[in-house]
């Protein structure tokens, strides 16, 4: 039985409930990183034994998958998207945002697909945009395509913000200290592409460079809109849903 379908046990002295045991596992990701996430410590964070949080989740995949759909919460939009352009900047958006918020969210983005049932509503409301204008396979591609650009771009993102913490170093302070030896690599003339980038390129910051790239994708994905047929999918098949 999934962790979606289980039922919950009865109520005991200290009062236990899915959705209190992962408000505490989330409290401890944001203070502390998916490292800092235990069954042991959301047990002692909650003044209960360790062996009462069986009850409700096994294994601490199910704990993570369960704090992941709570996140999607904040990620779902609050009304249908106007159209499949606004859906999916919509999407890329609200999910960079959510993993500012919550920084290990970037180390669960990108595996197999989240089935919780607030993912699924942002899958539904991310798809039901592009259902007028493009067949289901051309959707799907189109949502994996803006999908793959946005989580790679929050990984790094979130990475650099660890390190400044972990270093001490701005991103500003980083380039300082290294310049005086990049200074020297590019002067040897082994790097003229690398030199004219950090010469004469442009510097912006996290939030535009977001922003850039994902206009960038989201014209990559016009351009394959208006030639979609209409071809039966499979994704469904791959999930092990039956069609009705």
């Amino acid at each position: 039985m999934s962790v979606w379908d289980r039922p919950e046990p009865p109520t005991r002295p200290v009062p236990l409930d899915q959705q209190r045991i992962v408000a505490a596992a989330i409290a401890l990701a944001d203070e502390g990183g998916l490292d800092g996430v235990s069954l042991r410590k959301v047990a002692a964070r909650l003044n209960a034994g360790p062996m009462r949080l069986y009850g409700y989740i096994s294994t601490k995949q199910e704990l993570f998958d369960l704090m992941m759909d709570e996140v999607y919460a904040e990620i779902l939009p609050q009304e249908q998207p106007g159209d499949w352009r606004e859906a999916l900047s919509s999407l890329a958006h609200r999910t960079r945002n959510a993993a500012l918020r919550h920084e290990w969210l970037s180390d669960l983005l990108g595996g197999r697909p989240a089935l919780g049932p607030n993912a699924l509503a942002v899958g539904e409301a991310t798809l039901a945009a592009l259902e007028s204008i493009a067949d289901v396979d051309t959707a799907m591609r189109a949502t994996e395509i803006v999908g793959a650009y946005f989580t790679g771009a929050i990984r790094r993102e979130i990475a650099n913000l660890r390190a400044e913490r972990a270093t001490g170093l701005s991103k500003h302070d980083w380039q300082r200290a290294s310049g005086p030896y990049l200074t020297r690599m590019l002067a040897t003339g082994r790097f003229p592409a690398l030199a004219k980038a950090v010469y004469d390129g442009t510097d912006i910051d996290a939030e535009e460079s977001f922003e850039t790239g994902l206009e960038w994708v989201l014209d990559a994905v016009a351009a394959k809109l208006p030639a979609a047929g209409m071809t039966p999918g499979r994704a469904g098949r791959d999930l092990g849903v039956q069609s009705p």
